[in-house]
């Protein structure tokens, strides 16, 4: 049995949630793995993330979500709505800020994504894939997306991909 580790970097942007279609990058690491049989994860080890997949809907709105990205935004709005001021959720207490604070480059308001901790928790931070001669079973009209549902700021994100076979 082998084992591989590829790595995805992504930069979210539009302080609006973000999704990254990233097949065609874990097919490229599928591809330099060697591996033909086996098993493939995709995840993030960011917890206002979350990887899944999903058929791609092709058409876009304004701006530049495909139209069932659209759909889940709307829907995961009514269930968890976008955190816009503080109190508005219990997290983040006092001492999760304070210790947030901890770090140089955090601001306050940089705790202020809730919504996006709980949106992550719904979908959850990876995705496992069974990988047959060498060809990811994602269906017909399967595609892998990586989520970034913080819309606080923008920052670099990644995406771990780790292939278990032979």
């Amino acid at each position: 049995m082998a084992v591989y580790r590829g790595v995805i970097e992504l930069q979210s942007k539009d302080h609006r949630p973000d999704f990254h279609n990233v097949t065609d990058e874990v097919i490229k690491i599928v591809e330099k793995s060697l591996i033909r049989n086996g098993i493939v994860v995709v995840y993030s080890h960011h917890t206002t993330c979350s990887v899944i997949t999903q058929e791609c809907s092709h058409d876009l709105n304004y701006f530049g979500r495909e139209y069932l990205q659209q759909d889940l935004n709307n829907i995961m709005e009514r269930l968890v709505p976008t955190c816009r001021y503080e109190g508005q959720y219990l997290h983040p207490g006092s001492k999760h800020i304070e210790f947030a604070l901890t770090f140089p480059e955090e601001e306050p308001k940089g705790s202020l994504n809730t919504d996006a901790h709980l949106r992550s928790v719904f979908f959850g931070r990876s995705e496992t894939i069974v990988l047959t001669d060498g060809k990811l079973s994602l269906g017909d009209f399967g595609f892998i997306y990586f989520i970034d549902w913080d819309q606080v700021r923008e920052r670099k994100r990644v995406c771990e991909v780790q292939i278990i076979g032979e």
